[in-house]
């Protein structure tokens, strides 16, 4: 069995950064959008650092103008991600870009978000669910919106809460009033940390924003103290190497450190995070992972039973998934 055929459960990726360039492109063909400078002569997405890749996201999310938009956009993700064996999906939705935070424009996006994501399950075998996620860089008053309108349409597929975008600006605890409405209203937490904000970062989302997943995680590395907190309290890292690597935060596979927070006993997953941004794909992922670092099939198998028990979605479909990964290792 090769790796791209084994059955994969990603937990880190985000909607619009999983736009392949070509439906961009067209739709900015579609609504006369111009989009020069945003295309390397090979026609992916064109960015030097981090900072960047968010002005080229957030311009590309400027094309994903209507529901209709996103339920195009939701077909083409998911058939992208089935290609590379992913049964079960987490993804990162942000009302900021579907109807500015507007609860019933929220609504409508979401249904057409789910719509699709139904028609990709029966299509493809993939199962999605949702984070909301709030803009770091927008700043805490929008998050409280962003948070209302999670709370407002929690339930079987929008199952969990994240704050997201530029690390640097702002602390974990000006999002508390946000994270604290949407844990009320039953949604799991997750942060992005330990990417850009270094091991601090990891130490205040969990302390002040109280996750049980982190998003990337990987600076924990530079302060062992937290990465034997991370494994003592289980906190799962969403790892997303590629993304890393293609960044700039690590200068190739092997200098990556998810072997070593494995072998330290943390809890990390594999994912994509915005895979046509980084040339990347879940089975790319895999072989990278496997030629850094000998890691066979069992070892991936393995990742993906702790990716499961760490997803937020309800216990039917886990055990659902459970089975589906129990038969493709049979």
């Amino acid at each position: 069995m090769s790796l791209k055929d084994l059955a994969k459960v990603e937990l880190h990726l985000h909607l619009e950064g999983a736009a392949p360039p070509a439906f961009i492109r067209g739709l900015a063909r579609e609504k006369h959008i111009d989009l020069s400078g945003m295309f390397d002569a090979d026609g992916g997405y064109k960015f030097s650092d981090f900072w960047q890749f968010l002005k080229v996201y957030e311009a590309a999310t400027e094309t994903l103008k209507t529901p209709m938009d996103y339920h195009r956009l939701t077909l083409a993700v998911l058939e992208e991600s089935a290609a590379s064996g992913v049964i079960y999906s987490e993804t990162f939705l942000s009302p900021d870009f579907c109807g500015n935070r507007d609860l019933g424009a929220w609504r409508e996006y979401l249904q057409a978000i789910q719509e699709a994501a139904e028609i990709a399950q029966k299509t493809h075998g993939i199962t999605l669910r949702g984070i909301i996620t709030c803009i770091r860089h927008f700043g805490p008053e929008k998050a409280r919106q962003t948070a209302l309108c999670a709370a407002e349409t929690a339930g079987d597929f929008i199952t969990g809460f994240g704050i997201a975008g530029d690390e640097k600006i702002g602390k974990p605890k000006d999002f508390r009033w946000a994270f604290d409405a949407a844990r009320e209203a039953g949604l799991r937490l997750t942060a992005h940390a330990g990417e850009w904000g270094g091991p601090d970062s990891v130490r205040d989302a969990l302390h002040d924003l109280e996750v049980e997943r982190i998003g990337h995680g990987v600076r924990a590395i530079e302060d062992l103290a937290l990465v034997d907190e991370l494994a003592e309290k289980g906190i799962v890292l969403e790892v997303c190497p590629g993304s890393n690597i293609a960044l700039g935060l690590y200068p190739n596979w092997r200098a990556h450190p998810i072997s070593t927070l494995l072998q330290r006993g943390v809890k990390v997953t594999i994912s994509t995070d915005d895979p046509p941004f980084f040339h990347t794909t879940m089975a790319r992922e895999y072989d990278r992972l496997h030629d850094a670092f000998d890691w066979d099939a069992g070892q991936f198998r393995a990742i993906a039973r702790t990716s499961l028990d760490a997803a937020f979605c309800d216990a039917d479909t886990r055990a659902r998934i459970r089975k589906q990964l129990e038969a493709a290792d049979a």
